[in-house]
């Protein structure tokens, strides 16, 4: 009877493996065509002297990198990266996790302000990045006609290097929001509302309910929300672009701006290349340590 036990086990799971490799095969298979091939096709570009339209290249080896270690505006544009990183850490997800809270508590009520707060996530960056340059704008803007009331002479926030990366920031978190918003609120949908009622019956007071249970068990949607939030800053592309091009004087330059210009814009493919391989790695290496430490730290 063990023995008919242990290989019916045998045979299921031998069933589900195959099924899961059948299912894991068509993902596998674009993966390796569009991401790992386009990976390695980029390290290798990094090794050549190209502008990317010619048919003659010129093999320098490590010569890209050598440049790139001693280029003072690719270690700018990190700094920039990071303050984006840690800004919108900081500013997304207490304000995602607070209105999921809020959209959980109305339940049925908040069906309309659901649609509402996830309007900025279903527009293009490209036009919200046309629309808040207007609306910025010192002249003619509406952020030029709110500081005329309060100051003499209004400045352009998009034109002042210590105000740019600030101005750009906030547009990126109004924008993103709503996304983590809906993502918190689907964790917190998740959890079996019987859990707070017996808490309640316990005499929790909601804060303890939140602090003490709902929160960690959000803990997973939380840890990958933040990954998320900081691959996605590390990646920022056009609504910078649009917005700043990375001016005034390189305060908004990003790592995947500094790129775009030196690939496309100035024809030095080889070099730009070098910096899209040094962004796949400054990013892997980020996201593999915060991995990490979230899991120290829930081991604990």
């Amino acid at each position: 009877m063990g023995v008919k036990r242990r290989t019916l086990e045998n045979e299921r799971k031998r069933s589900t493996a195959i099924v899961a490799t059948l299912f894991l095969l068509p993902v596998a298979f674009f993966l390796i065509v569009y991401i790992f091939r386009s990976v390695i096709y980029t390290f290798k570009l990094s090794t050549l002297d190209w502008n990317g339209v010619s048919q003659s290249t010129d093999y320098i080896g490590i010569g890209n990198w050598l440049t790139l270690i001693k280029d003072e505006t690719f270690f700018t544009t990190i700094k920039n990266n990071l303050i984006m990183v840690v800004a919108c850490l900081i500013i997304q997800m207490p304000i995602a996790l607070v209105l999921a809270y809020l959209l959980d508590w109305t339940n049925s009520k908040a069906k309309f302000l659901k649609s509402l707060y996830f309007l900025p996530l279903l527009m293009s960056s490209v036009a919200l990045g046309f629309l808040f340059k207007q609306l910025l704008d010192s002249n003619y803007g509406l952020a030029g006609a709110v500081m005329s009331f309060f100051m003499d002479s209004p400045f352009n926030l998009l034109g002042n290097e210590k105000t740019a990366i600030w101005a750009v920031i906030g547009v990126i978190c109004w924008q993103y929001i709503p996304f983590y918003m809906v993502y918190y609120f689907a964790g917190l949908t998740s959890i079996s509302p019987e859990l707070y009622e017996a808490a309640v019956i316990d005499g929790a007071k909601r804060h303890q309910y939140i602090f003490r249970i709902s929160l960690p068990m959000l803990s997973d949607t939380i840890k990958a929300a933040t990954i998320m939030c900081l691959v996605g800053s590390l990646k920022y592309f056009d609504l910078i672009y649009v917005m700043t091009e990375g001016g005034p004087s390189g305060s908004t330059e990003l790592m995947a701006t500094y790129m775009y210009k030196n690939a496309f814009t100035q024809m030095k493919m080889g070099y730009g290349s070098t910096i899209a391989a040094a962004m796949f790695i400054i990013i892997t290496t980020i996201s593999l340590l915060t991995f990490k430490m979230m899991n120290i730290k829930e081991e604990k």
